[in-house]
């Protein structure tokens, strides 16, 4: 299994530690890794450890680790998996737009759409994570405002729990699914190709922690 957490090219260097302190995020499965562990390392340990807290645990990293863009992408293809039907919601869009162009104008686009979502509209976190995910409230004169510590982070690890409850994956092969989409992307890919998982039985008593 230790090659699943190979070849992350788009990961920082950085120890895993210290991205989480970053983002003031941590992780609720205790791990023996040392203080300067890579992020792939931990992944390794965690995903030995296995069950839903350390499944969870590891959407959590890899949503610390992931650069900007990639971070937004991996938000936005959950934001898929929440939404039925054709139409794409306009936070989902604009978005999308800005990974494609991550300009002020996109990102300006999605803080409007932020704003203007519906309040049942789950989208909204992949326009706000475009909105933050460099490190700031937005362009222009909220360039000079930095975003909270996190914001990005848990706005794309949010998402993602989020169609993992909505899809009515097994916990198992939900959160499998969900992280290897973005290793995919960590990896350079688009994170599309990657398997999606059958739905569970409905007498499954399974829940997202």
């Amino acid at each position: 299994m230790a090659q699943r957490f190979e070849n992350l090219t788009k990961l920082p260097a950085e120890p895993a530690k210290r991205r989480l302190a970053m983002a003031n995020a941590r992780l609720k499965t205790p791990v023996t890794a040392r203080a300067a562990a890579s992020v792939p390392q931990v992944l390794a340990e965690l995903d030995s450890i296995g069950g839903p807290l350390a499944g969870a645990d590891m959407l959590r990293l890899l949503s610390v680790a992931l650069p900007p863009r990639e971070l937004v992408w991996w938000a936005c293809l959950a934001g898929r998996d929440t939404i039925e039907g054709d139409d794409v919601p306009p936070p989902l869009a604009a978005a999308e737009a800005w990974v494609f162009t991550p300009d002020d104008e996109r990102r300006s686009a999605a803080r409007a759409a932020m704003e203007t979502a519906e309040p049942d509209d789950d989208t909204a976190l992949c326009a706000f994570c475009a909105v933050t995910a460099e490190g700031t409230l937005g362009p222009g004169e909220l360039a000079q405002y930095e975003a909270p510590p996190g914001a990005a982070e848990n706005a794309a690890f949010g998402i993602n729990m989020i169609a993992l409850s909505r899809q009515g994956w097994g916990l198992e092969d939900g959160f499998a699914y969900l992280l290897d989409r973005g290793l995919d992307i960590a990896r350079g890919g688009d994170g599309k190709t990657v398997p999606r998982p059958k739905a569970a039985a409905p007498d499954s008593a399974e829940t997202v922690p």
